[in-house]
């Protein structure tokens, strides 16, 4: 006979589905967990494989190899530097105004309690506690993995600056230095509890720690690092560029772990941020877009992704703290103000142009990061503020706050921007007493195969591989062993390759 049907209690299940067991201790949401881990994939998405993908197939097909993998290399190298120190010199106990202790994230007793941001209980001037310190409804874990995906696309990010020239040895040194005395102290200092933290600068989610950071770091490494060659700087064709749509989409639909897992709940803040972030980003494709077509004749498909990021990027400082019809305005902004300073200013800039901003990850990225980070000033209603930030009554411009919130936004960015310039100089210049920072010029006109040995395409017959030290033309035997001239192109038409366009 069935318990059930003898009007017996079932007996409790077990393994962790015992609701008295430590695997479902009485603080634990599983809503609030659930969406966190769902989040923090969103973002890991973002990186592997989006940028990724972007990375590879939006360079020529000589550097698609390299591109990806150093994004690759930057994602993976985080996590491990992140659980070794990184992770709580970001958000652990306060050390510094800007900076907190280092410290491990790698055992039980720390992974499975209460997930906590020590440093973020904000007081009153008298000393009195005005908002209690962060303490979200989940484990440790879950925002350890959370917050990493933020540190790693910010890396990931920065190489879009440096791609088609430096030396991989170089980056593979570079990436965790950059992200223990560079990133930590942004995420420390807006987020984790640190000076601007308390002093009520807006970053709901990383406009000024990883977009404003990595635009203003990627442009100074650029800057140390040096251009490219002159033949890839002046011909630069993706070699995929519905690849590089793809990778596009997946950055696009990542955001909405981005910004709806920044306030560590999916509650209404989540719920405004990612409808904001997905209008502001049609907003801004479609300006980018309408500006190529009037000033041009004709709409580009990398600009149109370009626009895409601005607004992605533009709405991040206030994804949950703004009406949807502002963030439909910071859409216009986004897609028009980077539009100009990339299109317009930087060619009629010689300081610029004389910097090999690859991807221009300076105007996608630090161009529209500030830019967020202003109009947020100017637009962050205060019942939405109410829901998410520290400080009370914070508002924006507009809404009340007077100019004080906009000076305090300012003031942000100029930190984030003087700490990256600083950092990422020093790092490099170290690096390279060591290190080439740059591949030779006979690298450089190789590409993936001098840098890696490997190759993106199998362009070529079985058992056959493209020489890029051959003449245009080669000696073969004719009829007779009469020697002939063979072409490229005759080459390939033996090999049944015919019609395949080879771009070095």
């Amino acid at each position: 006979m069935h318990l059930r049907s003898a009007g017996m209690a079932s007996p409790p299940q077990p393994g962790p589905y015992m609701p008295d067991l430590p695997a479902v201790p009485a603080w634990l949401n599983k809503g609030d967990t659930a969406w966190q881990l769902v989040a923090a994939t969103f973002v890991g998405i973002q990186s592997m494989p989006g940028l990724v993908v972007i990375y590879g197939s939006i360079v020529k097909k000589k550097w698609a190899v390299n591109s990806a993998f150093m994004a690759l290399y930057a994602y993976a190298s985080t996590l491990i530097v992140w659980v070794l120190v990184g992770f709580r010199m970001a958000f652990g106990d306060r050390l510094l105004p800007f900076w907190a202790k280092a410290g491990p994230a790698l055992t039980q007793d720390f992974l499975v309690r209460r997930a906590v941001f020590p440093a973020t209980a904000h007081y009153s001037s008298d000393g009195m506690l005005e908002t209690p310190r962060t303490e979200p409804f989940y484990a440790e874990a879950a925002l350890v993995l959370f917050e990493f995906e933020f540190a790693a696309i910010t890396l990931v990010l920065l190489a879009g600056s440096l791609l088609g020239r430096m030396n991989i040895k170089a980056w593979m040194a570079f990436t965790p230095l950059w992200l223990l005395f560079s990133y930590t102290i942004g995420a420390f200092s807006l987020w984790g509890g640190g000076f601007l933290y308390q002093w009520g600068v807006i970053d709901y989610s990383g406009g000024y720690v990883i977009h404003l950071s990595s635009g203003v770091a990627g442009f100074t490494a650029a800057y140390w690092v040096g251009p490219r060659i002159k033949s890839d700087r002046e011909r630069f064709s993706p070699n995929n560029i519905l690849l590089m749509i793809a990778g596009g989409g997946l950055l696009w639909l990542g955001w909405a772990g981005f910004n709806g897992g920044a306030p560590y709940a999916p509650n209404i803040t989540a719920a405004v941020a990612v409808l904001n972030t997905n209008v502001s980003a049609a907003t801004s494709l479609l300006t980018w877009t309408c500006l190529d077509v009037i000033f041009f004749g004709k709409p580009s498909v990398i600009g149109a992704v370009q626009g895409m990021m601005t607004g992605l990027v533009c709405i991040t400082p206030g994804a949950g703290l703004v009406h949807t019809w502002s963030a439909m305005l910071m859409g216009m902004f986004a897609g028009s103000v980077p539009w100009f300073t990339m299109m317009i200013l930087h060619k009629k800039s010689t300081f610029l142009m004389k910097v090999d901003d690859t991807l221009a990850v300076f105007h996608t990225h630090a161009v529209a990061g500030l830019l967020g980070g202003v109009l947020t000033g100017l637009l962050a209603t205060p019942e939405l503020c109410a829901l998410d930030c520290p400080i009370p009554n914070m508002r924006g411009v507009f809404y009340g706050s007077g100019i004080g919130q906009l000076g305090k936004q300012l003031g942000g960015a100029l930190f984030v921007t003087v700490w990256n310039l600083i950092v990422t100089s020093a790092i490099l210049l170290c690096i390279g007493l060591f290190i080439p920072l740059r591949m030779s010029d006979d690298q450089l006109m190789i590409g993936d195969d001098a840098a890696h040995g490997e190759e993106a395409y199998a362009l070529w017959g079985d058992g056959e591989k493209f020489d890029v030290t051959r003449p245009e033309t080669t000696r073969t035997g004719g009829a007779g062993g009469v020697g002939r001239e063979d072409t490229m192109e005759q080459r390939l038409t033996n090999m049944g390759a015919m019609g395949v366009t080879i771009q070095l």
